[in-house]
């Protein structure tokens, strides 16, 4: 039973109002400059990595605007990579998380405290994002290319196919001769 009493935390006598009022906010206080401390170092790391990966974002292509790349401040600082990416700091301030969206939900890259790790984990990802964007500019220009020549052998086919008055006329002539030969066949064939 000493434990339990152990465990629980004592609590002055509040007198007034406005003694709670003062003590409940000067607790708000102590917990936000803790919250703010911690905000501001994971800021500082997040900006770290950002720095470590600056000759990187130098060398995307300048019509390449996929990626964001910037660390931007809230109740958790994060480094956007680009719409769906991002790096968050660990609980315990040591970790970097890379995390993407994805359709079946958020999904952690790497989880690691070493710097150099993270920062190639990104340059990797960004290579990837790329060389994706080249694959699908060039498969839209496949598709353009195959739709234009489909477009082209449509036109060749109507063309063609403008000679239905020939084809008909030339079996409604060939149905006559051959009902024309029946005819005198059996008008010869069979005298009166």
């Amino acid at each position: 039973m000493a434990e339990a009493q152990d465990n629980v935390v004592p609590h002055t006598r509040v007198r007034s109002l406005r003694d709670a009022i003062r003590k409940v906010q000067l607790g708000e206080v102590e917990r936000s400059d803790v919250v703010v401390e911690l905000q501001d170092t994971e800021r500082a790391r997040l900006e770290m990595l950002a720095d470590e990966l600056k000759d990187v974002f130098k060398e995307i292509p300048e019509d390449d605007d996929q990626f964001t790349l910037q660390v931007v401040s809230g109740s958790t600082p994060r480094f956007w990579v680009d719409m769906t990416s991002h790096v968050v700091v660990g609980g315990d301030r040591q970790t970097y998380r890379f995390l993407k969206d994805t359709r079946l939900g958020r999904v952690v890259v790497l989880e690691t405290s070493v710097l150099d790790d993270m920062a190639d984990c990104i340059t990797e990802y960004i290579a990837e994002r790329i060389l994706e964007r080249e694959k699908a500019i060039e498969g839209d220009w496949f598709n353009n290319r195959l739709k234009q020549a489909a477009r082209d052998q449509t036109v060749v086919k109507v063309s063609q196919s403008s000679n239905w008055p020939g084809i008909v006329s030339g079996f409604l002539f060939g149905a006559a001769v051959g009902m024309i030969g029946l005819i005198a066949f059996a008008w010869f064939a069979n005298p009166v």
